[in-house]
């Protein structure tokens, strides 16, 4: 009972400290016992809820049963909503709170509210090396599942959160996107409820228009309700190899040389200055060496960024061996860096052993507690940018990122983008080798003011034919946002199936200048 006693004392101090200090001090100032006392516990349950839901689901076999009702359900709610006059724009009532995105959606609140209830894994074909998937479902799931019976996505997005549905609509990347391109150059098949109500499906050869305007569109062209992607076989671990390189020159040199090595199965750089960096390239495999092995991703381990830091400090080369869905997930655990902002003492190894099991706490929970005056002092003190950049501008975006917000650590990760039709493509007719530029954290440079700073950033992306992650803040005009993405096939499938006023246009729905 002692433990107990413990605990229901702490909770009353607490809650004494809440009423005297007030809630919204305490949410900015000490945000960190806030989250420690109650989104970790939260976000526990969360997990256990859907990862208990998801294996009965499956081992059940009852996800493909209600599919179909489910998706005829969804076509008589966009029908109603014709049959009433189609007064507002449509959009999925799913809460805005519960995107990995950092953006609220204020658009929700005025939308005709779609319900969608589709997070089910619908089918692993491993002869046609498919797996069917519903739009909710997220890489959390996918991983646990697919890794389980040997199987794995060519392109795997980091964070357990992110879905299938927000990974096709807006984009994921990994490091072996150098191999694949992105999240959406895995997908052979999507299956959508347009405008009228009806449901088509379609494939590279199939509906071709549509399933190469779906990509970055954000659901502005109907709601996603399936899809089928690429697995292929996977191993048991990733054969790491940790490399530090010093100089600007030197470092985009070696990983642009990694990159365009295509025995790399993954390739990742983390900056931690404009001149220091640490380059890892990995390759699975079923074999280890017993003493090199890592499994980073237990819950009383070193966070991943801190530990690759570790060799840049001690200036040396490593190899190591970790277990593969640590590898996939590797990052989780900090999102990224983020987290060392709202607990600063989350790495240390007195809190890892204590709590990091419940760690980290879910954004969404983190999004919906967040209150207005933080957020607005998040959205002028802190960025979270990932921006697409030509692999040939790497060092030029640097210099640009560290001279525009100077946030460190960046994430590097290349990608091939292929030629084909949709929003995002290479300039040229062949497909070009780019770079994801990720920056999370708290600009360092002086005088830092969010819309002026951005904007420059999204200037000079737009000058190396580059492409901004649209799950971030965008600060472009209209004129600008489409001199950066290709609208010429996504306008002219709005017009031909009647989106115009069924759904907002993209710019509408995500960019800054479109929602004030």
């Amino acid at each position: 009972m002692e433990p107990a006693v413990s605990l229901a004392v702490c909770a009353l101090l607490f809650l004494l400290w809440v009423r005297v200090k007030g809630l919204e001090f305490v949410l900015i100032h000490q945000r960190w016992v806030f989250v420690c006392l109650f989104l970790l516990p939260l976000s526990l349950i969360f997990d256990i809820y859907y990862y208990v839901r998801a294996w009965v689901v499956f081992k059940l076999s009852s996800a493909p049963r209600l599919h179909g009702q489910r998706v005829r359900d969804i076509q008589k709610q966009v029908r109603e909503w014709k049959e009433q006059g189609s007064k507002t724009f449509m959009c999925t009532g799913r809460p805005g709170w519960l995107t990995v995105s950092l953006r609220v959606g204020k658009y929700k609140k005025t939308h005709k509210n779609i319900m969608i209830n589709l997070m089910d894994i619908l089918e692993v074909d491993t002869k046609k090396q498919i797996v069917r998937v519903e739009p909710l479902v997220t890489m959390g799931q996918v991983t646990a599942l697919l890794t389980s019976i040997g199987w794995t996505l060519p392109v795997l997005p980091e964070l357990d959160d992110l879905t299938v549905g927000g990974l096709i609509m807006g984009t994921g990347i990994e490091s072996s996107s150098h191999k694949y391109g992105l999240f959406q150059h895995i997908c052979t098949a999507y299956e959508l409820v347009l405008a009228d109500g009806s449901f088509v499906r379609c494939t590279p050869s199939e509906n071709s228009d549509l399933f190469y305007a779906v990509p970055w569109s954000c659901g502005t062209l109907g709601f996603l309700v399936a899809a089928e992607i690429r697995i292929i076989p996977a191993k048991k671990y990733v054969r790491l190899r940790f490399e530090p390189v010093r100089g600007l020159e030197a470092i985009c040199d070696k990983f642009t040389r990694e990159s365009q090595r295509l025995e790399n199965h993954f390739v990742e750089g983390l900056l931690y200055s404009l001149d220091e960096a640490v380059i890892m390239t990995g390759v699975m495999t079923d074999q280890a060496e017993p003493s090199k092995l890592n499994s980073i991703g237990n819950y009383y381990k070193p966070w991943f960024f801190k530990h690759v830091e570790n060799y840049l400090k001690t200036n040396r080369e490593g190899l190591e061996y970790i277990p593969l869905r640590h590898y996939y997930h590797r990052h989780t655990r900090s999102i990224f860096w983020e987290l060392q902002d709202i607990i600063p003492f989350g790495n240390n190894p007195v809190f890892r052993y204590l709590f990091g099991w419940m760690v980290p706490p879910k954004i969404s929970l983190l999004k919906l507690t967040q209150g207005e005056t933080l957020r607005k002092l998040y959205e002028q003190h802190h960025v979270v940018q990932d921006m697409l950049v030509p692999m040939k501008c790497l060092s030029q975006a640097v210099h640009t990122f560290h001279n525009d917000i100077h946030v460190y650590p960046i994430w590097l990760c290349p990608f091939i983008l292929p030629s084909q039709p949709g929003l995002v493509h290479p300039k040229g007719d062949e497909a070009e080798l780019y770079v994801d530029i990720g920056a999370y954290g708290e600009p360092r440079v002086k005088h830092f003011e969010a819309r002026s700073c951005m904007r420059q950033l999204e200037k000079f992306v737009r000058s190396v034919h580059g492409f901004q992650m649209l799950y971030a803040d965008c600060y472009m005009s209209r004129e600008e946002f489409w001199e950066m993405f290709d609208g010429s096939l996504y306008h002219r499938l709005r017009e031909r199936l009647g989106c115009q006023d069924a759904f907002p246009e993209v710019y509408d729905k995500i960019c800054k200048a479109a929602r004030h």
